[in-house]
């Protein structure tokens, strides 16, 4: 499968809503297409087979046989895109970097970098006992080895 073709054909189904964009896409040896796309404001089900049937209707079957996938990211993928990031702000993440695991409040995401707020529990300076305290980090997405959205039931 040409996988230039592929992607304009994806490229060119994206191009109809600039609030969508391409997360991923696979082709597996035995020519399973798979796309994953996200939007800013969600992915419907009708956008999901509108880009399906846009892909296929670019390609031959009677060239090469293939199947076709499109679908949304799930929680259990990490985030890639800064585009995900900023979709996400003010929920939880799970963020790990070469040094630490920080789980917090996404409070800020730009170009550069993310910010998590979140509270933690330390020895008071005077005296005994815990005070909880609140806590900030900026992360720049090049230290981000993985982060994931924390699902709260």
């Amino acid at each position: 499968m040409d996988q230039k073709q592929i992607k304009d054909l994806i490229d060119e189904a994206l191009a109809l809503d600039e609030s969508l964009y391409l997360v991923d896409f696979l082709i597996s040896t035995n020519n399973k297409i798979q796309i994953v796309v996200d939007g800013d404001n969600g992915v419907s089900l009708n956008e999901c087979i509108r880009i399906s049937k846009s892909v296929d209707n670019g390609l031959d079957r009677e060239i090469e046989d293939f199947s076709l996938e499109v679908s949304t990211p799930d929680i259990a993928h990490p985030l890639k895109l800064k585009r995900q990031y900023i979709k996400n702000i003010n929920r939880i993440l799970k963020v790990k970097t070469a040094e630490e695991e920080i789980e917090g409040t996404l409070q800020e995401a730009d170009d550069d970098k993310i910010v998590l707020a979140w509270k933690a529990r330390e020895p008071k300076l005077v005296g005994k006992g815990k005070v909880t305290v609140q806590k900030t980090v900026t992360l720049e997405y090049k230290d981000i080895k993985e982060a994931r959205v924390k699902i709260l039931f």
